[in-house]
């Protein structure tokens, strides 16, 4: 296999997690703001920077900008202090713990590419057995931009920093379940490969243009094949 750099989306490409997300955004806005947080805004394929300025503004939070930093270096601190309920909330997608260890296999360098920031991403993937052959000090994370494309040449930067080898085009692959997902990788000259395992349908994510659109992870040779596409 030539050198590729795999970048998975964490929720709904490789693992559910039953809204521990949602949860510790509330227990993190009431110990800010001393009140029920009462929505979330929409969050399928975007940064955890994004969802929240939006969720503070919803919840009426004046200047939501100048409190996202703070709220992140809360949510940290909390998910830091989660104990092993994670493990009954998290859940990995079929096939996936199957894939990831076919591709490492077969050589290929893998990570995350997630809305998620790092401390949250790492927790879903330990309680969902998944971390094993992910390189999480590659991944890009949910509190670096707002804009999910921007997060793809900072795992780039990492990575070539890591291995010594220019990941540039279609080099890396991005693997998730959003047209957001899809359009990063597209605006990076990334190979874009949908799963429809999310909240939206095949042909939303072929509208979107990714490469290949698989319906979910279980056949792994098919994933290796999406993933690797034309050598």
């Amino acid at each position: 296999m030539r050198d590729l750099l795999v970048l998975w989306d964490v929720d709904y490409t490789l693992l559910r997690a039953s809204g521990l997300g949602d949860r510790l955004y509330g227990e993190v806005f009431k110990d800010m703001f001393g009140r029920d947080l009462t929505a979330v805004a929409p969050k399928a394929g975007r940064t955890d920077r994004a969802i929240l300025i939006d969720t503070l503004a919803l919840a009426g939070v004046t200047e939501p900008r100048a409190h996202v930093d703070d709220f992140l270096a809360a949510l940290a601190r909390q998910v830091a202090a989660v104990d092993g309920s994670a493990d009954a909330e998290v859940r990995a997608l079929p096939g996936a713990a199957a894939a990831i260890a076919a591709l490492a296999a077969a050589g290929a360098r893998q990570s995350v590419l997630t809305g998620n920031i790092r401390p949250l991403a790492a927790l879903k993937l330990a309680a969902a057995g998944l971390g094993e052959h992910l390189d999480l000090d590659v991944g890009a994370y949910g509190d670096v931009h707002e804009v999910r494309a921007e997060l793809v040449p900072v795992a780039r930067l990492a990575a070539r920093a890591a291995y010594g080898t220019d990941f540039g085009g279609a080099a890396t692959v991005l693997v998730g379940d959003t047209p957001l997902d899809v359009a990063a990788a597209l605006a990076t000259g990334a190979r874009a490969v949908g799963v429809a395992t999310g909240s939206f349908p095949a042909a939303d994510l072929v509208a979107a243009g990714a490469h290949v659109v698989l319906p979910d992870l279980t056949d792994t040779s098919l994933v290796l094949d999406a993933i690797t596409g034309p050598s």
